[in-house]
């Protein structure tokens, strides 16, 4: 069945942008993924809302800092940036609206997955710990498979077309590593207290996550080689799987598995989109910051976006 390129209420946005000489009727030709994209309050406390709960003291603070927020801005300039260039294509955007504090749609998750707390250190779980409710982890399944299945032929509708996809992601910028349970909300304020901030590893400007754990290489090579050139000729500091690897619970991982390989999971550092990364609180973008880091990405992928 054709899909129909549009939003799913309370799960997803769906945008395509097409360029000035492109028909209204032309087929997205590249895609950008923001798994993470519920970025603003209103995600949090709409679902909340919707929700029974209880859940942990502090946790829509735990939402700001677990967020990417920046990461639907940057891929929607990263779109306007490729079809004014490639006037004759189409680019879609999915932006996911279900907040990853409740559950991530960027895993691999199993109808009858339970919900599980993390140490330190480890992927941090599809379904959160505190979703104890039956009814919640039902309404939150629903939707999870309501976005797999639109990404999933998304993603595969561009990629049959020859064209390429981007995991667009964003991190904060040093690397936090505490337990993912109840507790979480006073394990991050104390994580981010000015005495120990400075001590958490600063994390790289653009990462491009490009390997499995096992450093077997998922992303189209051309596509991942020409971001690191562009980033770094626009001035950011690159690396390669520094941050984590592609990891095979992800849905990124499941898609990015596909041959021939056709897309790139990246994370661009949240204060380099911000006019200053505060924690706990709702961020704003710095639309010329976003332009800046929009600009070497679109560039990177106008060659690999389909016009036919």
């Amino acid at each position: 069945m054709k899909l129909e390129w549009s939003g799913v209420q309370g799960v997803c946005d769906v945008e395509v942008v097409r360029g000035a000489r492109c028909p209204a009727d032309a087929r997205p030709g590249a895609l950008l993924e923001i798994a993470h994209g519920a970025t603003r309050a209103s995600d949090f406390d709409e679902l909340s809302a919707a929700l029974h709960g209880p859940f942990p003291e502090g946790l829509r603070e735990f939402f700001f800092v677990n967020t990417d927020v920046g990461a639907p801005e940057l891929a929607r300039a990263v779109a306007e940036a490729l079809v004014a260039e490639r006037r004759e294509c189409a680019v879609a955007l999915v932006r996911c609206r279900i907040p990853r504090t409740f559950l991530d749609c960027n895993r691999r998750i199993a109808r009858d997955t339970v919900a599980r707390a993390s140490a330190a250190g480890e992927m941090t779980p599809g379904l959160q710990p505190w979703v104890r409710d039956a009814r919640d982890r039902e309404l939150l399944l629903e939707r999870y498979f309501a976005y797999r299945e639109l990404v999933s032929s998304a993603f595969e509708e561009v990629r049959a077309r020859g064209g390429a996809t981007a995991f667009v992601h964003t991190y904060a910028p040093r690397s936090i590593d505490v337990a993912v349970d109840d507790e979480i909300a006073r394990r991050l304020r104390e994580a981010y207290a000015p005495e120990r901030i400075a001590t958490w590893p600063l994390r790289p400007q653009v990462d491009l996550i490009t390997a499995d754990p096992e450093g077997v290489e998922l992303a189209l090579a051309e596509l991942a080689d020409r971001a690191e050139h562009e980033f770094e000729t626009a001035g950011f500091e690159v690396s390669r799987n520094t941050a984590y690897p592609l990891h095979p619970v992800t849905l990124a991982h499941e898609l990015a598995s596909q041959r021939p390989a056709s897309a790139l999971c990246l994370e661009v550092r949240r204060d380099l989109l911000v006019p200053a990364f505060v924690p706990f609180v709702e961020l704003a973008t710095d639309p010329a910051k976003v332009a800046r880091a929009a600009a070497p990405l679109a560039r990177a992928l106008a060659p690999f976006v389909a016009v036919r």
